[in-house]
């Protein structure tokens, strides 16, 4: 409480600070001055309350969730050894929700109380499934709801193409549906990519700082913030995620990151393109792709997948792209610092190449990454195969024979 009523003190004696200006020909100048170290001193106190916050809930998190025994047990398909706390998606929400309560101006965002709603249903959908466990299409019914949320209430959708195969306004049902579509792809992307030590969290960080950077360049300080509190919980959140991993983010914490950027990205689709705001962006969607490209590609990818197999797209599976990776041999940290590193490249392409329009941008991004995956496809280590005693076997004669992929992954796997 001392130091709540420290924080409180001294962002009243900074806010006193800068409501002093002078007068005469320099007072435009240091309006303008003024105005930008507002808008920097309140990010960068979203950013230190959900920071401290998660900072400080994740040890205890941890320790419940022992006592509780409240673990992520570990099964074939996974790739961790031990039991591992999985709520370490309740820190990140209560940094991330504090923060903006705290930091956001709510005279000028009255929308966002619609989105902090969906954040909710996403949450206890998210604690729920970490718990209990959920079947997909409960899953997906608080998805369309989260959605419906930030669509009809919040006002957020997509209106347009803004040149994509030609296409520029949309009809009113088609506006809709695609814009349902993106939010519950992006969601699911994050949910899915979450597969390794550290990747979700720092994707969702790097995403979470593009928008926040942007959206305070062109002064939606509101949407800044929004970025910037999940930025800081992530920071957070990620010294206890990074290999070896102290605790899991759980559907909790990825469906939070995918509600959040997909807020951000319809959001940044509808305003870049604008001639008349501070930092207009042309080809506004292909740059989001470009943002999103490692969840949204792969997940894109391992549905198609499924849907050819006939198969639920939300039944797990190991056809990812961190998979693929692990087969080879790297590390958790190596993987999360090589596709980070792509999708940052990604990002810098598709800007400079902002003039060329969203189609040749969009068809460029799948072209090089779908030929990325082919070459991971076909240039993998083949698997041998070994088959494994029983304990129960007598006189050599086999009981119950388990075939096993002998890679370095699985070996670890199938160590015990």
């Amino acid at each position: 409480m001392v130091l709540w009523l420290e924080i409180r003190k001294y962002a009243v004696i900074c806010r006193a600070l800068f409501s002093v200006c002078p007068t005469g020909p320099i007072s435009s100048a240091y309006y303008n001055s003024k105005t930008k170290i507002r808008l920097m001193f309140d990010v960068l106190f979203s950013i230190a309350i959900s920071f401290a916050i998660t900072f400080l809930a994740i040890p205890v998190i941890i320790t419940v969730a022992e006592q509780k025994k409240l673990f992520d047990i570990p099964d074939e398909r996974k790739v961790h050894q031990s039991p591992i706390p999985s709520l370490g998606g309740l820190g990140i929400f209560a940094g991330f929700m504090l923060a903006c309560l705290i930091a956001i101006p709510y005279q000028s965002a009255t929308d966002f109380q619609y989105y902090f709603s969906a954040a909710f249903v996403i949450f206890f959908l998210g604690l729920k499934d970490d718990i209990l466990v959920i079947s997909p299409i409960k899953k997906f019914i608080g998805q369309v709801l989260a959605a419906f949320l930030i669509i009809y209430k919040g006002n957020i959708q997509i209106k347009s193409m803004y040149g994509f195969m030609g296409i520029h306004e949309l009809p009113e049902m088609f506006s809709l549906l695609l814009t349902y579509l993106t939010i519950i792809v992006i969601i699911n992307s994050f949910n899915l990519i979450d597969g390794i030590d550290g990747l979700a969290g720092t994707l969702g960080l790097m995403a979470s700082t593009v928008f926040g950077f942007y959206f305070l360049q062109v002064n939606m300080l509101p949407y800044s913030i929004l970025a910037f509190s999940l930025a800081g919980s992530l920071m957070a959140f990620l010294i206890f995620n990074f290999q070896p991993a102290k605790i899991f983010m759980g559907d909790t914490g990825s469906l939070l990151i995918g509600l959040v950027n997909a807020i951000l990205v319809v959001k940044f689709i509808n305003v870049a393109n604008q001639t008349d705001i501070a930092v207009p962006v042309l080809a506004s969607p292909a740059i989001s792709v470009a943002i999103l490209v490692i969840p949204l590609m792969d997940t894109l990818r391992v549905f198609a997948i499924r849907a050819f197999h006939r198969r639920s797209p939300f039944s797990p599976d190991r056809n990812h792209i961190h998979h693929l990776l692990l087969d080879r041999g790297y590390s958790h940290r190596s993987i999360t610092l090589t596709l980070v590193s792509i999708n940052i490249v990604f990002i810098v392409a598709a800007y400079a190449g902002r003039n060329l329009g969203c189609t040749w941008i969009i068809l460029a991004i799948l072209i090089v990454f779908f030929s990325g995956i082919a070459a991971l496809y076909y240039t993998r280590p083949r698997a041998r195969l070994y088959v494994a005693k029983t304990l129960e076997a007598t006189d050599g004669e086999l009981k119950n024979p388990k075939i096993v992929p002998l890679t370095t992954d699985t070996i670890l796997e199938h160590k015990n």
